[in-house]
């Protein structure tokens, strides 16, 4: 069981969405699990109806049977200082530097840094311990940048090992991708059921796979319901357009006879869009990834959806 699980997905997917309904089905029947937030949106708060997130991990949600999800928005420049008082006992001289604007500079243009410190802290949750021995958080789930840039966000360490032969920064990339690239991580893209996002999941699958980074599973996001097939809209289109007015009618339906047009055209429409999903959950069925499905909801995801789709993950057995 992979104790990492990273969400990515292409922008308006609704990857943050399945991250934190993730959250919320591992962390059923007293477990533990940490959300993470690396885009600095600020998503995970505006989903959970709370304040802005701080640097520090805070209980947000209690999942059915007990279980707990805190949640922590990394970021970049605090966990550089976090780094160098680890690794080089800066604590003052980290602060003196941040005054100087050195951390900003290190953060936003030194190439892969803010990558390097954002996937390392992530990772760093994922290896803590309590004192008696056992892990701080049962799973930790990170909402990741989308499906365009995630494999260079993950395998950013690489490229930092290879230029630090030696020291406290090649050790700090060589642990994170022994994380990022074992069975305790996870990489789940979400899409849709339309041809650019299941297009970019393909892509993406691929990268992350010529990257030897573990693929975990497509989620299907906001699944509508089928109401008709095509040879249903056929059938009515055809020799029973009367029939239909006449139900319409009997159903007290004023002006049922100019109805029929319009209701048709829907229906059509209808069945076209049955028939664009079928081409791609095809597509979808050629990526050899398991595939999970989840249903549009049309109240919005507000809490109770989250816990809502958690419900739907947890049936399903997303990231178990």
């Amino acid at each position: 069981m992979s104790r990492l699980q990273v969400v990515s997905g292409k922008g308006g997917t609704g990857k943050t969405t399945v991250a934190a309904a993730l959250a919320l089905a591992l962390a059923t029947e007293g477990k533990r699990t940490l959300l993470v937030e690396v885009e600095g949106r600020q998503g995970i708060a505006q989903l959970f109806e709370t304040e802005a997130l701080p640097y520090e991990e805070r209980k947000i949600a209690v999942a059915p049977g007990g279980g707990e999800v805190y949640a922590l928005a990394i970021d970049a420049e605090r966990a550089l200082l976090d780094y160098l008082q680890m690794f080089y006992k800066l604590g003052s001289a980290g602060r003196a530097l941040k005054k100087l604007g050195a951390i900003d500079f290190a953060t936003t243009i030194a190439p892969g840094v803010r990558d390097v410190l954002l996937t390392g802290k992530a990772c760093e949750a994922v290896r803590r311990r309590e004192k008696q021995g056992g892990f701080v958080y049962d799973h930790v789930v990170m909402d990741a940048p989308p499906t365009g840039r995630i494999t260079r966000f993950l395998n950013v360490n690489d490229e930092v090992a290879g230029l630090a032969k030696i020291g406290p920064i090649h050790n700090q990339a060589q642990a994170v991708m022994r994380v990022l690239k074992s069975p305790e991580t996870a990489v789940h893209l979400v899409t849709l059921l339309e041809e650019m996002p299941v297009q970019e999941t393909a892509d993406g699958i691929a990268e992350l796979r010529e990257a030897d980074l573990p693929v975990g599973g497509v989620v299907v996001n906001m699944v509508r319901p089928h109401v008709l097939d095509e040879d249903a809209v056929r059938a009515a289109a055809g020799d029973h357009r009367k029939g239909i007015a006449k139900a319409l009618a009997a159903s007290g339906i004023s002006g049922s006879a100019r109805l029929v047009g319009p209701l048709l055209d829907q229906a059509a429409e209808h069945a076209q869009r049955v028939e664009l999903e079928r081409e791609q959950r095809e597509a979808l069925a050629k990526l050899q990834v398991p595939t999970y499905e989840l249903p549009f909801l049309g109240e919005g995801a507000d809490i109770a959806g989250l816990y809502r789709l958690a419900k739907e993950l947890r049936k399903l057995g997303v990231g178990a």
